[in-house]
């Protein structure tokens, strides 16, 4: 019955908005960041939500990336370290739940919700917890190329904060071990 419905037009659409599926995401975590005031815990909790995003890139969250995610929510947002964590389990929790439209909807109001320096902010630490346990994969860069192209910063201020992480990219470190080994 609700296909005829829908059919000749007199069912609602039940389909969230892209606002209420990033509210479905983040609402938990703002919860979590409840000694924020609303505004910035939502902003902190798309930042957690999208550091955890690129912590899952490949598959695994090391233990290294999650003390990173941990260790810059609670040195960014001045809440305890035991918040911070709690914020950071929430982001990985949902982010692994949801479905992956999530992801696009949540990094989205990400940029909404943040000026350029922010964004900034946001790559370079999406940087730091990938590069968290020695290496930053292929699918890790890429997935914050997107993450720089959903919020709305240019490819070259992505690509300038990507080449302070050099020594960290996986295809550079292959390189610079393929040049060691040639030199024995």
């Amino acid at each position: 019955m609700p296909n005829l419905l829908r059919f000749i037009g007199l069912a609602h659409n039940t389909k969230p908005s892209a606002s209420e599926q990033a509210d479905e995401a983040l609402h938990p975590i703002v919860e979590a960041l409840e000694g924020l005031e609303p505004k910035r815990a939502r902003f902190f909790a798309a930042f957690a939500y999208v550091l955890a995003r690129v912590a899952g890139a490949d598959l695994r969250v090391e233990a290294e990336e999650t003390e990173s995610m941990v260790a810059t929510l609670a040195e960014l947002t001045a809440i305890s370290e035991d918040e911070a964590r709690l914020a950071v389990r929430i982001a990985s929790s949902r982010m692994d739940d949801l479905e992956a439209t999530h992801n696009y909807l949540v990094t989205r109001e990400f940029g909404k919700l943040s000026d350029t320096a922010e964004k900034i902010q946001l790559i370079e630490c999406l940087y730091a917890v990938a590069a968290a346990d020695g290496t930053i994969t292929g699918d890790e860069s890429n997935e914050v190329a997107g993450i720089a192209e959903e919020i709305g910063l240019s490819r070259p201020d992505a690509v300038a904060l990507r080449s302070r992480f050099r020594d960290k990219l996986a295809e550079f470190q292959k390189l610079d071990g393929e040049r060691g080994s040639a030199k024995d």
